[in-house]
């Protein structure tokens, strides 16, 4: 597997090249560029809340925003470079999120995704993640998982 590593700010235009290439694809579902095209990766990386894999040619094939909010581990935002899509990378940079909230004695990590992202969905099923709520808030149609690990 490719190397895990903390972002600095050397890789804030990768990641947000990153973030415009997997995000795109939904912008006619949503009808709007979805928040993690348009997030502010600069603040991200200075409080240490971003972490991306490096692929094997020196570029990032993928990148994961998280952080501690009140009793849980929040993941923000997770992506991955259409070349890098079905590796692995973005069930890779969840689990990290997941073992950091063990770390840090936290038993649930939480996040949300936007309804018109289907795939998401799915997957977050899949590794175990429980729907919780459905919101609409800034604009966007959000559903919330979560998921306990102890």
């Amino acid at each position: 597997m490719d190397a895990l590593r903390r972002a600095t700010l050397k890789d804030l235009g990768a990641i947000e090249h990153c973030a415009r290439q997997a995000y795109q694809p939904y912008v006619a579902r949503i009808g709007q560029p979805p928040a993690p095209m348009v997030a502010d990766f600069r603040s991200d990386i200075e409080s240490g809340h971003v972490f991306v894999l490096d692929d094997a040619g020196g570029g990032i094939g993928g990148y994961v925003v998280f952080f501690e909010r009140d009793d849980h581990m929040f993941l923000e935002n997770v992506a991955v470079s259409p070349s890098h899509q079905g590796k692995g990378y973005g069930r890779q940079l969840i689990a990290h999120v997941e073992q950091q909230a063990g770390i840090a004695g936290l038993a649930t990590v939480r996040l949300y995704t936007n309804i018109h992202m289907r795939e998401n969905l799915g997957l977050y099923t899949a590794l175990g993640y429980v729907e919780y709520d459905r919101r609409s808030e800034d604009g966007f149609d959000r559903v919330y998982f979560e998921k306990r690990l102890t």
